[in-house]
């Protein structure tokens, strides 16, 4: 079952998930809330639309923006919508 680590710390875990562009998505229930801290930053995607971020915190340490979701994606992306993918050394392993 894939499952993202960061810090040995289990991020989200989940049998349940989409791959988009080589990174898997994992639905929003799946994910350990405790670690996520909302981000002021966003960035659009031609196709999928405009991605909110998350900093993702454990032990005290602080990956910035290092999970990412979309809200209300485009049309093409309806699939994640709401899902969290992840990047900056966080491991999802398959």
């Amino acid at each position: 079952m894939p499952r993202a680590v960061w810090n040995s710390a289990v991020l989200a875990e989940s049998d349940q998930y989409e791959i988009v562009e080589g990174n898997y998505y994992f639905p929003p229930d799946t994910i350990k809330r405790e670690y996520f801290k909302d981000s002021n930053t966003y960035t659009t995607c031609p196709w999928k639309g405009v991605a909110s971020y998350y900093d993702i915190e454990v032990d005290g340490q602080v990956n910035k923006d290092a999970a990412w979701y979309y809200p209300e994606p485009k049309d093409a992306a309806k699939k994640i919508a709401g899902y969290i993918a992840f990047w900056r050394g966080v491991k999802v392993e398959a």
